[in-house]
């Protein structure tokens, strides 16, 4: 359906967060970029609806528009499918990153932010 345009905040140095939303049915994110913060972790709130899921999605792409999205994963290997509201961590550190909803009904509304964590210098 659509693509979502996150909002982009740094709250405190070393730290980004992209918040996605609302995010209904057949919506994804717009990719963002986030090779410089190795720790990252993703949130998903909001109303899942009938059968709602939130696809965390990433890929080495370094092109503007990538087609070739992973679903990845947390660091015990578990998906990174929300089927509720829920924080997680990520484990892969891809170039880019982005929230696709893949399932819902005329309820479902969610948002999602990612939070990366630059490396200490």
């Amino acid at each position: 359906m659509a693509v979502i345009t996150p909002t982009t905040r740094t709250p405190k140095h070393g730290i980004v967060l992209f918040t996605w939303g609302p995010m209904v049915n057949g919506d994804t994110g717009a990719p963002v970029q986030a090779p410089d913060y190795p720790d990252k972790s993703v949130m998903v709130t909001g109303t899942f609806g009938a059968g709602g899921n939130c696809r965390i999605q990433g890929t080495l792409e370094t092109i503007t528009t990538p087609t070739l999205w992973q679903t990845l994963a947390d660091p015990q290997g578990n998906v990174l499918d929300f089927g509720a509201a829920k924080v997680e961590a990520i484990l892969e550190n891809t170039f880019q990153y982005r929230p696709n909803v893949t399932a819902g009904d005329g309820t479902t509304s969610l948002t999602v932010v990612l939070q990366g964590r630059a490396q200490p210098s």
